[in-house]
């Protein structure tokens, strides 16, 4: 389960995709799918949120790793780079960026 505190010693990636309302549903899917059958079994991996705007012209992806190495190795293994493929063929841009916790409200 997700725990967003400042003291939770975890990497932490957001990663924003850009899509047409024509191809949200499918990335949205897609994004899922990776997440049920292959990223949430990987080392490291602690747990992940997916949100789509109500235009559905973009898509937050929220997730927290024991390690960066961890996150890394994930992006790097040859399933989830053929993932990726398919992801990007979705969307029109995406990016993750790591950030740590620096305040809670």
């Amino acid at each position: 389960m997700l725990k967003i505190d400042t003291t939770v010693a975890c990497q932490t990636v957001i990663t924003t995709f850009e899509c047409s309302p024509g191809t949200c549903a499918d990335l949205m899917d897609k994004l899922q799918e990776a997440y049920r059958d292959f990223i949430s079994q990987q080392p490291g991996f602690i747990a992940a949120g997916l949100h789509v705007n109500d235009a559905q012209t973009r898509i937050a992806n929220y997730s927290q790793w024991a390690k960066r190495e961890d996150f890394q190795a994930m992006l790097r293994s040859e399933e989830m780079r053929a993932r990726n493929r398919e992801i990007a063929g979705l969307a029109t841009r995406f990016e993750p960026v790591m950030y740590e916790v620096a305040g809670v409200f």
